[in-house]
Order: structure tokens, then C-alpha cells, then sequence
């Protein structure tokens, strides 16, 4: 039986152990043209305070970050080159501004409704490899930044469907265009599966 991630999955110290432990898990979107689900097949896990590379670096806060600020188990949504939609899973404890970037999935359901979404007619990894690409395909939008992933008629989580990804399958480097976050850079927390081919090119 599917099981939607709980509270103490998101809500735990370590946001680089929720990054490598949300691969494998599915992506769902439940809007009214439809449900969508992915696979995750790609993360990036950025670690607040002590990390440049990460919006919360040095205790900032703006108004788009305040939701990093809350509990783990929902959704940080930000705008990116004023066109992309990254959808981002806030981890940790209130006040403990972590969160996992969505690098990337493999399409599972509703696959006509993603390629309409994106505009494409044949499925290829463009379709969903890559934060914004998957974020079209899945019809996330900034207008659902702080969004609980938790809340059962909500219409966004992620489930649990027993498959585990064991740590010889999980590919580990550094994140992607975070070049201007000095030795932060080289940080290897960004993870995929290995062999998939949905996963970005970055």
C-alpha cells in the first residue's frame, strides 16, 4: 500500500540523509486537470545557516524564505531566471531552514497530461529532468510555495511505495549552478540514481 512521507521523515536534523532517502520515493500532484505522478530520481540538499549556496545562508530571511523557517513537510517554491518553478521539500524542525531541491524524475502516471503540460509529444528525459522541466510537467507553481506536504486532502505530497534504492544504485556529486558558493560548491550532495535516464544533464 502507497504511504505518504510523514512528519518525522521530513522533520529530522540531517537534510543530506532526507536528500540520498527521498530518491526512489513518487512525486504527486493532484490538481484539477488531473493526477500526476514521478519517481524521484534526482536531489540536491541545501543546509541553511552554514551553507552559501542555500537561500537561508547566514539566518536570511525574506519573504520568500520565511517558509524554509517552518516545520519540515512543506513546499518551498521559488521562481528561478523568471521563468522556472523549483519545488523544494523543507526538512528539519522549525526555525532549522534545510531543504531538498527536486532535480528530477522518471514519469509514472499520467503521462499524456505531463507532455501536454510541457508542450511535447514524445517522451524523452526533457520531459521531466530538470527542477523546472519537472515542475511544468507536474503543474507546480509558486503560488503553492508553503504548501503541506502532509495534509491528506492537499494537492501535493510524496508517497512511500516500499522500493528501496540501495547505496551502490545512489550516484553522489557536486550541486549545479551554485558556482558563486565558493568551497560550498564542491559540496557532493547532489544525488542520483544510478543508470537512470531521467535524471538532468547538468
Amino acid at each position: 500500500m502507497n504511504q505518504r512521507l510523514d512528519a518525522a521523515f521530513y522533520r529530522r536534523e540531517d537534510v543530506v540523509q532526507i536528500a540520498r532517502e527521498l530518491l526512489g520515493k513518487y512525486l504527486v500532484t493532484k490538481l484539477p486537470e488531473g493526477q500526476a505522478v514521478g519517481r524521484i530520481v534526482e536531489t540536491e540538499a541545501y543546509r541553511g545557516p552554514d551553507d552559501k549556496a542555500c537561500h537561508t545562508w547566514n539566518h536570511r530571511r525574506t519573504p520568500r524564505t520565511r517558509v524554509m523557517y517552518e516545520p519540515g513537510g512543506v513546499a518551498y517554491i521559488y521562481l528561478c531566471y523568471g521563468i522556472h518553478h523549483l519545488f523544494n521539500v523543507v526538512t528539519g524542525e522549525a526555525d532549522m531552514p534545510h531543504a531538498v531541491l527536486i532535480r528530477a524524475l522518471e514519469p509514472v502516471e499520467n503521462l499524456p497530461l505531463m507532455l501536454a503540460r510541457r508542450g511535447m509529444t514524445t517522451p524523452s528525459y526533457r520531459l521531466t529532468a530538470g527542477p523546472g522541466a519537472l515542475s511544468q510537467a507536474m503543474g507546480i507553481h509558486t503560488s503553492m510555495s508553503g504548501t503541506s506536504l502532509l495534509d491528506t486532502s492537499g494537492s501535493i505530497w510524496i508517497e512511500d511505495r516500499h522500493e528501496t534504492v540501495v547505496e551502490s544504485q545512489i550516484l553522489a556529486g557536486p550541486r549545479v549552478g551554485v558556482q558563486y558558493a565558493g568551497e560550498c560548491a564542491l559540496w557532493p550532495w547532489r544525488f542520483r540514481i544510478k543508470d537512470s535516464t531521467w535524471t538532468s544533464r547538468g
